[in-house]
Formats: structure tokens, sequence, C-alpha cells
């Protein structure tokens, strides 16, 4: 509410100069204007207070003897070795090799599911054929099937950038063409009531308005990637995070498999937000509803 209007609220004259205090009161201070709204100190608490508090939780617990250290460690020893083992280079090669399996496979089950979603979202007769044969495979899973992708790939990076597309590609198939299905039939009437070709309603109305359900597929197979091949680097790899992880279990170095469980969260945190950036601005026509 402006300065002008809350005095005529309240039955001042408009041309009425308020006092310094008054106006003071209604206009943001200077911290305000010229902070972004993401390092609003309001925001800042709503974004991070959770994390914060359970980073102190965390940091208290073992130190007060509520948790016993040789299972968790203090937050802050396992910070100092991911800072120690991140400015070696240690971790920095393994975190390496893990995000370019995780991305081919990632790219990979893109290149393959996005096409076959739309497909499976805008022709019926098609979905009606794929539609059993693609719940009986995603039933199956990743998991449980990599023994046979080493059995058929061989024990070595076919095999886990194979067993990535396939455990990563289904969110994207499926929301895909949950997102084509939900498209307001109102928009598809206006554009062929104005002789749009096919290829003209997928650009630019078909597609546009299924994004947001297409990247929330997006963000949950690219979190997928990450977490599949470090289960997959536990088994017969010899470099990347999961074989940190393991060979730090084996050892029982438990600040270190901490360490990597948290250069993996946050990579995940990364990945995650670097997603909704892109789809933000993908999507800008989208009105932001309001929540309480």
């Amino acid at each position: 509410m402006s300065i002008q209007s809350t005095l005529e609220h309240a039955g001042v004259a408009s041309r009425t100069e308020p006092p310094p205090a008054v106006r003071a009161a209604f206009e943001p201070s200077q911290l305000e204007r010229t902070l972004p709204t993401w390092l609003e100190p309001r925001d800042l608490v709503r974004r991070f207070g959770g994390i914060a508090s359970f980073l102190v939780a965390w940091e208290l617990a073992p130190r007060l003897g509520l948790i016993s250290t040789a299972f968790v460690p203090p937050f802050s020893k396992a910070a100092a070795a991911l800072i120690v083992s991140l400015s070696n280079g240690d971790l920095t090669h393994h975190l390496a090799v893990s995000l370019t399996r995780s991305l081919a496979g990632f790219t990979l089950a893109l290149v393959v599911a996005l096409p076959l979603g739309l497909l499976l979202g805008w022709f019926r007769k098609f979905e009606s054929y794929v539609e059993p044969l693609i719940q009986v495979f995603r039933q199956t899973s990743a998991f449980a099937l990599f023994p046979l992708f080493i059995l058929v790939f061989g024990v070595g990076e076919i095999s886990r950038i194979a067993i990535i597309f396939y455990g990563a590609q289904w969110y994207i198939l499926l929301n895909t063409s949950s997102g084509v299905k939900n498209v307001d039939p109102l928009l598809i009437k206006l554009g062929r009531s104005l002789k749009m070709s096919h290829f003209q309603l997928f650009r630019k109305i078909i597609l546009p308005a299924a994004l947001p359900t297409i990247f929330t597929g997006l963000r949950l197979s690219a979190t997928l990637a990450i977490l599949i091949i470090v289960s997959a680097e536990m088994m017969g790899a010899s470099e990347g995070l999961g074989l940190v992880l393991i060979t730090a279990q084996y050892n029982f170095d438990v600040v270190r498999m901490y360490a990597a469980v948290m250069l993996l969260a946050l990579v995940g945190y990364l990945t995650n937000y670097l997603l909704v950036g892109i789809e933000k601005r993908l999507t800008g026509w989208k009105p932001e509803i309001a929540r309480y």
C-alpha cells in the first residue's frame, strides 16, 4: 500500500505532506532497496533456515554425546575434510569422473525419452501400443538389472552409462507425456482455428505449455542419475565417488565417508537449482500461484 492511498484511506487530504516519521514507516529501507530479492534477510531465513538448523544439530549431537562420534562425526570435521580433499584434488578427480558418467547417461536419456514422450502424449494410438510395454519395464529397478547390464556390456564405462540411461529416462518420458496430455484443449483449438500446422502447434502451443511438467521430470532424472552412478561405481569401478564411499566404509574412515556424502548432496542441490533457473527463464509466461 502506497503512502498516498494510506493517507486517503485514513481521511487525510491528499495535498498534505506526511511527516518524515510517517514516510519512513511506509517506505522501504535502504537495505531492502539495494539487496536482490533472494538476499533479503526474510528470504534467506525461509530458504536456508531448515538447513542451518540441521547443521547445528549435526554439530552439537556428537559433541554433546547424544550420538557416538564413531558413527557420526561433527559437521565441522566432515566439512574440513571435504575442503582439504577438494583443495588437494583428491575428491575433485573422482567428482569429475562421476559427473561425466552421469551427464552422459542423462543426456542420452533426454535425447531418447523427450521425443518419445511427446509422441506418447500426442498420438493416442501409438500410446495404446507402447504403454503396456513401458509399464512392464518401468516397474523393474535399475539396480536389479545392473548384473544383467554388466553381463551384456561388460565391466566398463558402457555398462555404467547404460544403467544411468535406463534409470533416468522414465521420469523424463512419463512427465513429458503427461505434460502434453494436460495442455489446455482451448489452446489447441485456438491454434487449429488459426490454421497452424502440426509443427507450429507443437512449437508454439504444446511444447511451451508442457515445459513446467517436463522440467519436473528433468530435475528428478538428473538427481537420480547421480544416485545411480554412485551405486554403480561401488561395484567394480576404479574411480568415482562411489569408489570413495565404499573404500571409506571398508577402512572405517567415517569422516571421509561423510565428506563424500556432503559433496554428493551439494552437487544434487546445485543441479536442482540450475534446472530450476533454466525453467524460470523458459517459462517466464507462467503466473506465480499465491501460496501461504
